[in-house]
């Protein structure tokens, strides 16, 4: 592939730095401050899409700032991959955005300045993952994202906030230290931590007991996916205002876990590698696991955020189980679930906070006839969760579809077996939600009415963006090709 040197990566970065210090410098003046984070996400959506052309004729870009020592340079390189999760991120991050102006007015929230400042660092810390070239520079944007995020979950600063926020550092910040780890050996074998489709561990001598010790700490290290059981930070972070819900289960901190672990999984140990380890038949069973085992979680929660996050903890690791089937199937299937996922979560995620602003309900059991006061938010609820269950023609029936192939593919029928029940148990832990907001008589006269329009506008476009996905799926299956052929030499 040809490689191309462009201020495009590094720009898409700072673009938000710079609005992060300038929502602290007009701090005091909503209006600004808040056209501020709008103009900083479309100029960095702006600049991400621009690389779009470039990708698809097959170049890698590429931009390198300093080595710190020999071959272990802060650097950014956009291939595919890269590209699919850095558009993610800058899209939705616009959506967020307008979500989190109607929210965060509407309940008259405090410490808005703060806010706005943090979800600046945290998107600017997910576009630098996003194009990191090597592991060092991920890590880098990685820590960042884990500190910049910690006041938005704290943000209500009650007692069971500073509580959540305390294991949110605990179980990131413990996890950064085995990923930290993970690189200094990878570095010591291997002489570099650049991100190859091959993988850079094989054939380097590394005995088979180390691959498998740095593998552990490497999936240690990415516990920002949630696997079980390093998940109990997620549901505990639920206590978050709900554009930080949507920020960590669509946009930002599992996404950039999933993506990490992929990141390892092909580029580092790489396809050959893990089939010859038995690494990726042990994990696909080990994401299997939590895929079932969340969704069981799921159905015992009354309240819906949580009720939600169980949900992105299964979720997520059929992003893994897709790329550890290792077969362009199976890894289209995954790659492309980050998207898909996304845009259905965030969608979930909003319903979820404009029921809280209009009607102060948190519990399912307390939304019964919810959808005759605020029918389109529940309309986009229903689009979500039945995108989740994997049902044509949303988009997640897409990213399912190629993951049972992949199953099969490689000849693992209880993986997919593992796949059709999962799917049962999301009709049956989203459907009692939809029957009591749509079927059943209120308990009592309902006052409340849809959300601000800041907000219902959002979860409506990014419902219909989940239904046309799965509708027209053609251009994001374009560039997971490009990064799937890359890995698998085009077979």
């Amino acid at each position: 592939m040809e490689t191309v040197t462009s201020f495009g990566p590094g720009l898409a970065v700072l673009v938000s730095l710079i609005g992060a210090a300038m929502i602290l410098i007009f701090g005091r003046y909503p209006n600004i401050r808040e056209s501020i984070s709008i103009i900083a996400g479309i100029i960095k959506f702006g600049i991400v899409a621009s690389m779009i052309p470039a990708v698809m004729d097959g170049k890698i870009i590429e931009l390198k700032l300093w080595e710190v020592l020999p071959n272990l340079p802060i650097m950014f390189r956009v291939d595919a991959f890269g590209l699919l999760f850095g558009l993610i991120a800058s899209f939705l991050w616009i959506f967020t955005t307008f979500y989190s102006i109607g929210y965060m007015r509407t309940l008259k929230e405090h410490a808005q300045t703060r806010f706005f400042f943090c979800f600046a660092m945290a998107l600017s810390s997910a576009i630098g993952i996003a194009f990191s070239a090597n592991l060092f520079t991920l890590f880098i944007f990685y820590e960042i994202l884990t500190v910049s995020t910690y006041p938005l979950v704290i943000h209500i600063e009650t007692r069971d906030a500073m509580s959540a926020g305390r294991k949110y550092l605990l179980y990131l910040l413990t996890a950064g230290i085995f990923l930290l780890f993970s690189i200094i050996a990878v570095y010591h074998y291997t002489g570099t931590t650049d991100f190859a489709p091959g993988g850079i561990l094989a054939g380097k001598g590394i005995p088979v007991n180390m691959l498998y010790l740095l593998f552990i700490t490497f999936m240690i290290g990415s516990a920002k996916a949630a696997f079980m059981p390093l998940h109990s930070w997620l549901p505990s972070a639920m206590i978050a205002p709900t554009p930080v819900s949507a920020l960590l289960h669509a946009v930002a901190v599992v996404k950039v876990g999933v993506f990490t672990a992929t990141r390892i999984i092909l580029y580092i140990f790489g396809i050959d590698l893990m089939k010859e380890t038995g690494l990726a038949l042990a994990m696909a069973y080990f994401v299997a696991f939590t895929i079932i085992v969340a969704s069981l979680f799921a159905l015992t929660h009354d309240n819906l955020k949580k009720r939600l996050a169980y949900s992105t903890i299964s979720q997520l690791s059929y992003v893994i189980l897709g790329v550890v089937m290792l077969t362009p199937a199976g890894i289209t299937g995954g790659m492309l679930h980050i998207l898909n996922h996304a845009f259905m979560k965030i969608t979930l995620f909003f319903c979820a906070g404009a029921i809280i602003v209009a009607s102060g309900k948190e519990k399912i059991s307390e939304m019964n006839g919810i959808a005759r006061q605020m029918p389109l938010t529940m309309i986009a609820f229903t689009l979500g969760a039945i995108g989740m269950a994997g049902t044509p023609p949303m988009a997640g029936f897409i990213s399912k579809w190629y993951m049972l192939i992949g199953s099969v593919e490689i000849e693992q029928i209880p993986l997919l077996f593992v796949l059709l029940v999962s799917t049962l148990l999301n009709v049956a832990y989203f459907a009692p939600i939809i029957i009591n907001a749509f079927f059943k008589e209120p308990d009592k006269e309902l006052s409340y009415k849809e959300a601000p329009l800041f907000m219902l506008i959002p979860l409506i476009l990014t419902g219909i963006i989940s239904l046309v996905l799965g509708i027209w799926p053609d251009e994001p299956l374009a560039i997971v090709r490009i990064a799937v052929q890359s890995l698998t030499g085009g077979t």
